[in-house]
């Protein structure tokens, strides 16, 4: 790939700090074309010219890092600590000749290994989907001729040309325009083509404008839908809107999750611990003059059973099936640690439109002057002033039906259609012919039809648009029984309703008609104000999040009125504005005044991706574990950065899918609520797997030191540990990760991110689980042990017990809001696991192998019976630990009620 493009600073097109479509959008298009050295527009630039400016500015391309080599990738790898330690331990086991749990170990490793590849292979995917928005020819005058060139030779200057299918090659300057709406949905994810004009438009006190109010700058990758136009290239490569994000994207480093960190930190200490305990018996054992083969043979057999190599594949797997679930679910996972750093969230940041909103436009009040303002019906009677304000809108309109039935056209126009359902009125468009149409435009900010019905000769022309405009032109308005004069008190009554409806958020267009004339009379017909509503199930989601602890964030492009209606609809917003920060506010903040503020501002309007990217870095400031949502190719560096970056199914770009580590299938916000509850639920498994594994490998330990200092034989041999430790990363302990998802999760606060999965109330629950191994084996094996020494039965029975209680463990660290019949996995394999301890005592092959004999049926009984003492034990320690649960959640609700 060449190097990233460098720009001559001395260039006319690279003399101002500020963005290029911002410079531009303020000219002319004279003045456009003096700035940038360029005779005419059906001149262009000449070849020679062109040559020159490529060599400043280089070529249109969005340039990317030399990609890292696969097997660079792969060493990389085992820079992480918990890679180490398992080659380690599969080099320990194949020195004792246990290849069988080697190969295991080795494939836990290829799983992590594979893991992190993807997971660099995703950041890649994301760079190489923006480059494919880029047209690979278009169209230009070059010299006063028209040719079709490479995209990646355009350089500013360049005058382009481009019709309805085109994508637009790079950032432009509209210098003519028939019809323009271009498609920006790839860029912004607003799915409402932008009519395009070749004004210019002056600078005001807000700040620089938000992409969406640049209606005279096309952009690169983004497609027009309808007309054509001609444009003067302002911007190329890294300079575009589309490079700047692209910079932004590759900027963003991928970093560890709250899990991974945990998990790498949980594994280092178990190691360092359980090596430390391991040395001391050895150096014990040498101190007492026993046997140092044996003592070598004990100690690397508890090194590989105290090693928690299966530690990562119990992580995969419980983050595995926890995908599958969510995927059930509408949500799909990308990167598997993402499933777990869900339930850690505890601020989400979530675009407005198609996300918390139904992404489609309803008209929920309208105005006539005898009527005033009223809430749209689900089932109603117009009046005649209203029904005749509805037709005006249904007749000035451009909607089509597509081939599945459905409307297809500019939102608000599919909106007025919509409305006469509710009113039981048809669209009368059939029997209406049109015979002239004065399309709407920026500057006039208005739309004409003139017609009649198919039984009339007399023609009408009917009007909508902006209010103002609208009303402007009427001279009259529609009664009850005609229409009278519009006086000062019914204009100012009018602004009224207009005020009202725009302070809710509303999108407000107002419609008239009168007799086709050279000088029509027109008559004001009424208002229809519409939004685009909150989904279903959205708020009661938020309510829910918020309970759990998780605060939710709105950041859109939209104006401030229209993000605080729908933020205050949800409940983001309970009264006024003191929770609103906008894009030129956040311009004019200081990174350590925006860190100061962000916590209390819950919505954000008017934002542009580089705000996107402030905001989320000012609350992981905070230590907030962040999620964002998005759609736009301008939400992937956003995205990137977040702790979960959660793109749209449906309505969002391939290169904010790249980016992401959550799909959502149905586009939904409230599908996230199930996501973060299965997010919460899998910490807890992979707790309760630490908590069972921790105490059977401290219990083995503990059970060898004893005997050590003790100066007794050891009550396991080599073969025996190893099988216990087959148990403690097999399926009996991998089944904890299956343990369904509880609603009582959500009524937990998210976990800090630097919190570790060994908590002091585990570690007290792994020592319980440990005392109540250690003794009752120890009761087992001292009792039994015959006055004359060890024989095989003293030894089989202590290594049954051992095993025994091992499941008992279990069994009894699944969810503490688990029933034991919840979790039919767990079950199945503890069941197995007893079986395959009764083949090692009762089936001779194994008995050999494992030395032991087999046991007498009182023998067996006796040890269920201590096997249920431990059930119960267990039972008292889980019901105190419910009641400790149930006092937190009643303190945690306590304080959020307050």
């Amino acid at each position: 790939m060449p190097a990233r493009s460098q720009v001559d600073s001395d260039a006319p097109y690279a003399r101002h700090d500020a963005k290029p479509t911002v410079r531009f959008m303020r000219m002319d298009v004279d003045e456009t074309l003096r700035a940038l050295e360029v005779s005419s527009l059906e001149e262009g630039l000449s070849d020679a010219a062109a040559k020159s400016v490529r060599a400043s500015v280089g070529a249109n391309e969005l340039s990317e890092k030399e990609p890292e080599r696969p097997w660079e990738k792969w060493v990389a790898q085992f820079k992480e600590p918990l890679n180490l330690l398992l080659l380690g331990s599969a080099g320990v086991s194949v020195l004792v000749g246990q290849l069988d749990d080697a190969i295991c170990i080795t494939l836990a490793l290829a799983i992590v290994i594979t893991v992190g590849i993807v997971q660099e292979y995703r950041s890649e995917k994301s760079l190489e989907a923006l480059n494919q928005l880029v047209p690979p020819r278009c169209h230009l005058v070059r010299g006063g001729e028209s040719v079709t060139v490479l995209a990646s030779e355009l350089v500013p200057g360049d005058i382009v040309t481009f019709s309805t299918g085109d994508r637009v090659p790079a950032d432009v300057r509209v210098a003519k325009a028939s019809g323009l709406e271009v498609d920006e949905s790839a860029l912004t994810g607003e799915v409402q083509a932008m009519r395009k004009t070749t004004r210019a438009i002056p600078a005001d006190d807000d700040g620089e404008p938000s992409i969406n109010d640049r209606e005279n700058i096309a952009y690169m990758g983004t497609l027009v839908q309808h007309g054509s136009g001609t444009g003067i290239v302002v911007a190329t490569g890294a300079r575009t809107e589309f490079g700047s994000i692209f910079d932004m994207v590759d900027q963003v480093d991928e970093r560890q999750t709250p899990m991974q960190r945990s998990m790498a930190d949980l594994a280092q200490r178990l190691s360092v611990g359980s090596l430390a305990v391991i040395g001391t018996i050895m150096l014990l054992g040498i101190l007492q003059q026993q046997d140092l083969l044996e003592m070598f043979t004990i100690a690397v057999s508890l090194a590989v059973a105290a090693i928690p190599e299966g530690l990562p594949i119990v992580v995969t797997v419980t983050l595995a099936l926890g995908a599958l679930r969510m995927s059930h679910r509408n949500a799909i996972i990308k990167r598997l640690p993402s499933v777990e750093t869900l339930g850690c969230v505890s601020v989400i940041c979530s675009d407005k439109t198609g996300t918390l909103t139904a992404n489609e436009m309803r008209v929920v009040q309208t105005y006539t002057v005898p009527d005033g303002v009223q809430d749209v019906p689900e089932h109603g009677k117009a009046s005649d002033a209203l029904a005749r304000c509805l037709e005006v809108g249904t007749l000035c309109n451009n909607t089509e039906t597509g081939p599945d039935g459905r409307w297809l056209g500019q939102s608000t126009e599919v909106a007025m259609l919509g409305v006469l359902g509710s009113f039981g009125l048809q669209d009368k468009r059939k029997e209406w012919t049109r015979t002239d149409e004065q399309p709407f435009r920026s500057d006039t900010k208005m739309m004409t039809v003139t017609g009649h019905y198919q039984n009339e000769r007399k023609e009408t022309i009917f009007m909508k648009g902006a209010p103002e405009v609208v009303l402007r032109q009427c001279t009259q308005y529609q009664g009850p029984d005609g229409t009278p004069q519009l006086t000062d008190k019914v204009r100012d009554e009018i602004r009224g309703a207009i005020k009202s409806m725009s302070d809710r958020g509303l999108r407000v267009l107002a419609f008239a008609a009168s007799p086709a004339s050279h000088r029509p009379s027109y008559a004001f017909c009424g208002l229809q104000a519409m939004h685009d509503p909150p989904r279903e199930g959205v708020a009661d989601a938020i309510r829910t999040l918020h309970r759990g602890g998780v605060q939710i964030a709105m950041i859109t492009g939209d104006a401030e009125p229209t993000a605080v209606a729908i933020a205050q609809e949800l409940g983001l917003l309970q009264s006024g504005r003191a929770g609103v920060l906008t894009g030129p506010q956040i311009e004019s903040l200081s990174e350590g005044q925006l860190r100061e503020r962000v916590q209390s501002i819950t919505v954000f309007a008017r934002t542009a991706p580089e705000h996107k990217l402030r905001i989320v870095a000012a609350l992981q400031s905070h230590a907030a574990v962040v999620g964002m949502t998005g759609d736009g190719v301008n939400d992937a560096p956003a995205l990137k950065l977040a702790d979960v970056g959660i793109a749209m199914g449906r309505g969002g770009t391939d290169v904010t899918k790249e980016a992401a580590d959550v799909i959502l299938v149905d586009d939904n916000f409230a599908t996230i609520l199930s996501a973060v509850r299965e997010g919460k639920s899998i910490f807890y498994n992979i707790q309760n797997f630490v908590a069972f594994q921790l105490s059977t490998s401290a219990a083995a330990l503990v059970l060898i030191g004893l005997s050590t200092v003790m100066k007794l034989r050891f009550p396991l041999n080599a073969m025996q540990i190893l099988f216990i430790n087959i148990l403690m990363d097999g399926p009996p302990s991998q089944s904890l990760g299956v343990d369904p998802a509880s609603e009582s999760v959500m009524r937990r606060p998210p976990r800090a991110k630097d919190a570790p999965v060994l908590t002091r109330q585990l570690l007290y629950r792994a020592l319980f689980s440990t005392s109540v191994i250690v003794v009752l084996t120890q009761f087992v094996f001292l009792f039994e042990r015959p006055p004359d020494g060890a024989d095989k039965r003293d030894a089989t029975m202590t290594f049954t017990c051992f095993v025994f209680l091992d499941l008992v463990s279990v069994v009894q660290n699944r969810g503490l809001l688990t029933g034991i019949d919840q979790n039919h996995m767990l079950l199945w394999t503890v069941g197995a696991s007893f079986l395959a301890q009764l083949l090692l005592v009762y089936f001779p092959p194994l008995q050999h192998v494992f030395l032991t004999e087999s046991l007498a049926a009182n023998d067996l009984m006796f040890l269920l019976v201590v096997a249920g003492i431990a059930f119960g034990l267990h039972e008292l320690r889980r019901h105190y630990e419910r009641g400790l649960l149930d006092e937190h959640d009643s303190q945690t609700q306590g304080i959020q009620n307050v």
